[in-house]
């Protein structure tokens, strides 16, 4: 069941994702994500290596970014010249998109059904935000089918996902709600969440995310953890030197494509193909 967009409304007024993504952190996340996306984009745009074979233009590469938030993607990406189409659920988010004054396509629509758009009409799609707010795994497979009906054949789609780990290891633990959690089946004998649309984020681990993509037909390309250890290090980031922070940076890159540390991160980026 999808929480009720009043729901969503509440907590998207008072949580900044603007914010998020400009603290230490959250950097950490957007240059990743940012850096994998470029990755996917150069690859369709350098369709040969025949010197004969033209290069798709940035303009000619279909991009849509569903649960685009206030457009922190999508106006990126289409700032660099990209034709890119945002659909965002909370009409607060989608009001600060807007008051960007970008190229960017931006529409009000759910994640669950994308009636406004054609089949086979994007080279790339963006799924980061619905999958965070979304219960149980047909409403999942709903969203990704979506994303996969609306992209072009050979099309790639970037999913991102909230972990089952973090949430343990931070709400559970850190910040002291661990018996709370187990005495109220928050967690069950194998500390999995046991998510209510009340508690607005899901959770997952690698072999559910493994499930949907056999359930949908689709076929992973890599998989990554966009922010690795980033958001159990908050403190820790905010106190480096800027040099100190470049190296975290560096050692992030180093390591967010290794699979013994994907599942631990806040955050995972699954990039399948259609």
């Amino acid at each position: 069941m999808v929480i009720c967009m009043t729901e969503l409304e509440q907590y998207y007024n008072k949580f900044n994702e603007e914010k998020r993504l400009d603290s230490r952190h959250g950097q950490v996340e957007f240059i990743t994500s940012m850096k994998y996306i470029h990755e996917v984009l150069d690859s369709i745009s350098q369709v040969s290596s025949a010197d004969t074979t033209p290069i798709i233009a940035p303009q000619d590469i279909k991009i849509l970014d569903i649960g685009a938030g206030t457009g922190r993607y999508s106006v990126a990406l289409a700032n660099e010249g990209y034709d890119v189409t945002a659909v965002e659920l909370v009409k607060y988010n989608l009001g600060i998109l807007k008051k960007k004054n970008s190229t960017v396509k931006a529409m009000q629509g759910n994640a669950l059904n994308l009636k406004k758009l054609a089949d086979n009409t994007f080279d790339v799609t963006l799924l980061f935000g619905p999958m965070y707010h979304l219960f149980g795994f047909e409403d999942k497979k709903k969203a990704l089918s979506e994303a996969k009906r609306v992209t072009k054949p050979n099309g790639i789609i970037l999913i991102a996902y909230c972990m089952n780990e973090y949430s343990v290891l931070t709400y559970g633990f850190k910040e002291g709600h661990i018996l709370e959690c187990i005495e109220q089946g928050r967690f069950n004998d194998t500390f999995r969440t046991q998510s209510e649309p009340k508690h607005l984020y899901d959770y997952m681990r690698l072999e559910d995310i493994n499930a949907l993509n056999e359930a949908t037909g689709l076929k992973r390309i890599k998989i990554i953890s966009p922010d690795g250890p980033a958001n159990y290090m908050r403190p820790v980031l905010n106190r480096l030197s800027q040099e100190e922070f470049d190296a975290f940076l560096q050692y992030h890159m180093a390591t967010c494509e290794r699979m013994d540390l994907i599942g631990a991160g806040a955050h995972t980026l699954d990039i399948v193909k259609k």
